[in-house]
C-alpha cells in the first residue's frame, strides 16, 4: 500500500513538472524544485527526457539542495547534466556539499576536469577532497564524512553541551567523540547520555572506552555488515595512531547496501556488474553482457555434442527427447536456488569458514528430497503419457531427475565455496557458469542412466 501511495505522489510530481515545462512556468519550476525532496526529485528526473533534464537542471540554484539532489542521482546522469556546465557553477554547487558527496560528484567527471573543478575551491576543501579521492572507491575513506568534532575528555558535560550548541554544520551528532590530549581517539558518548548526565561530570567519567572504529582502508562492505550487525548510526573511521579521520554514516551505508545487492544480482544473473546498465545504450549493454553468455553457450555446444552422442538411443525411444527440457530446467532450478542461498549467505556473515562439509550435505539433502518427490511424479508422467513405449521409461525419467537435482543442488553450493577460497567474488558463481554446469552434467547423467536400464 505504501510503494502504492509513493508510485502515485511520484506521478503526479511528473505531471506536474511535464505540464509546467510546457507553459515554461519557470517561477513556479524553480519553487517546485526548491519544495521537493532531493531523493524525490532524483527518483522523478529519471523519466524525464534529455532536453526536459537539462532544462529543470539549468533553473536549479547552487546550493545544498542542489548538491544532494546530484549526489542522489545516477552517475550516468549527473555526468549528462555537467557535461556542458561551467566550471564555476560546477564549483559553486559542490562546495555546498559535504566532502564524501564532493568526491563521488567529482569521481563521475573527468580527470582533468574534476582537477579543474578542485582549483576553484578554497585550499581547505582542495585538501579534504584530494585525501578523500586518494582512497579506494568501495572503501570506507572514500564513504567517510570528514565534516566531524571531538570533545576533550576532561571537559564537563555541560561544557560539552555549550560547545555542541555550536556546532551548526557537525555531521550526525547522535554520537560524540572524545579524544584525550594527544588526539586520540578514547571514547565515545551518545547524545542521549550527554543531556541525562549532571553537568558537573566530566566526558571521561561516562563515555565508552571500547570504541568499534574501522580503518579508511576497510572495504565498504565490510562497514555495512559492522553497522547492520551493531545497529550503529555511525562508526568512526581511524589512522594507525588513532587519530580521527572522520564517520561513516548509516545514511551512506543504506546506500552502499543497496549497491553491493545490485551488483551481486545483477552478477548472479550474468548481466555483469554495472549498477547503471539500464542507462547504458544498447550497443553497450549487449557488449557488458556478451563475455557472461560466452558461457552458456559453450555449455550448450557441449550439451549438443552429448546429445549427438546418444543420438542411436533417441531414435529408439523418442521419448526420451522430451523429457530432456524438464530435468535440465528442474536441474538448473535448484542449483541456482542453492548458489543464491549460499551467496546471500556469505553477505550476511550466515556462512562461517569451517562449516562447508555441513552445509554441503545439507544441500545433497535438499536435493535429494526435492529430487525423489519430483522423481516419481515425473516418472508416473511419463508412464501414462508413454504407456507403449519402454517399459523402463518411467524409471529412467524419475531416476534422472533425482540425480539431476542432487547434483544440481552440490555444485550450486560447492562453486561459490570453492570461489571464495580463492579469493574470487562468489556472485559470479551463480547465472551461466551453475547452470552451464548443469546443462552438461544433467544431459550427461541423463544418458548414462538410460542406456544402463534401456539395454536390459
Amino acid at each position: 500500500m505504501r510503494k502504492e501511495m509513493f508510485n502515485h505522489e511520484i506521478n503526479i510530481l511528473r505531471e506536474t513538472y511535464r505540464r509546467l515545462l510546457r507553459r515554461q512556468a519557470k517561477t513556479n519550476l524553480v519553487k517546485l524544485t526548491r519544495k521537493t525532496h532531493p531523493a524525490d526529485l532524483a527518483t522523478v528526473f529519471r523519466h524525464f527526457a534529455d532536453e526536459e533534464q537539462i532544462e529543470i537542471f539549468t533553473l536549479m540554484n547552487e546550493n545544498e539542495h542542489t548538491a544532494e539532489f546530484l549526489s542522489e542521482l545516477d552517475d550516468a546522469l549527473v555526468n549528462d547534466l555537467l557535461a556542458n556546465e561551467s566550471l564555476e557553477r560546477i564549483a559553486a554547487i559542490i562546495e555546498k556539499a559535504p566532502t564524501n558527496d564532493q568526491s563521488g560528484i567529482l569521481n563521475v567527471l573527468d580527470e582533468e576536469k574534476a582537477q579543474l573543478v578542485i582549483e576553484l575551491l578554497n585550499t581547505e576543501e582542495q585538501e579534504e577532497i584530494a585525501e578523500i579521492m586518494g582512497y579506494p572507491e568501495d572503501s570506507a575513506g572514500a564513504l567517510m564524512n570528514t565534516e566531524v568534532f571531538t570533545l576533550h575528555e576532561e571537559i564537563t558535560a555541560g561544557e560539552a553541551i555549550k560547545t555542541l550548541q555550536d556546532q551548526e554544520d557537525a555531521e550526525m551528532v547522535f554520537y560524540l567523540y572524545i579524544t584525550d590530549d594527544d588526539d586520540r581517539l578514547v571514547g565515545i558518548i551518545s547524545l542521549r547520555d550527554l543531556t541525562t548526565t549532571p553537568s558537573t561530570t566530566t566526558l571521561k567519567d561516562i563515555m565508552i572506552k571500547n570504541v568499534h572504529s574501522i580503518r579508511p582502508e576497510t572495504d565498504q562492505e565490510e562497514v555495512a555488515r559492522i553497522v547492520a550487525q551493531y545497529n550503529y548510526l555511525a562508526v568512526p573511521v581511524i589512522d594507525p595512531d588513532s587519530h580521527l579521520l572522520g564517520i561513516v554514516t548509516v545514511d551512506d551505508v543504506v546506500d552502499v547496501i543497496r549497491e553491493e545487492a545490485t551488483e551481486d544480482f545483477l552478477q548472479m544473473a550474468g548481466a555483469g556488474k554495472d549498477r547503471e546498465i539500464l542507462l547504458k545504450s544498447s550497443w553497450e549493454n549487449a557488449k557488458t553482457r556478451l563475455p557472461w553468455l560466452f558461457a552458456s553457450w559453450v555449455g550448450g555446444v557441449i550439451a549438443a555434442y552429448l546429445i549427438g552422442v546418444f543420438e542411436n538411443m533417441l531414435e529408439n525411444i523418442i521419448a526420451l527427447a522430451a523429457f530432456i527440457p524438464v530435468i535440465l530446467g528442474m536441474g538448473g532450478n535448484i542449483a541456482t536456488q542453492s548458489s543464491t542461498i549460499i551467496v546471500r549467505g556469505m553477505a550476511t556473515g550466515r556462512v562461517n569458514i569451517g562449516g562447508e562439509i555441513k552445509l554441503i550435505l545439507k544441500e545433497m539433502q535438499v536435493g535429494l528430497l526435492l529430487g525423489i518427490l519430483y522423481g516419481i511424479l515425473l516418472g508416473v508422467f511419463a508412464n501414462i503419457i508413454f504407456a507403449n513405449a519402454h517399459d523402463y521409461l518411467g524409471i529412467v525419467v524419475g531416476l534422472s531427475i533425482c540425480v539431476s537435482m542432487i547434483v544440481a543442488a552440490t555444485v550450486g553450493t560447492i562453486i561459490p565455496l570453492i570461489l571464495r577460497k580463492l579469493d574470487i567474488d562468489p556472485a559470479v558463481a551463480t547465472g551461466p557458469f551453475v547452470t552451464t554446469s548443469i546443462d552438461i552434467l544433467g544431459v550427461l547423467f541423463y544418458f548414462l542412466i538410460a542406456g544402463l536400464f534401456l539395454s536390459m
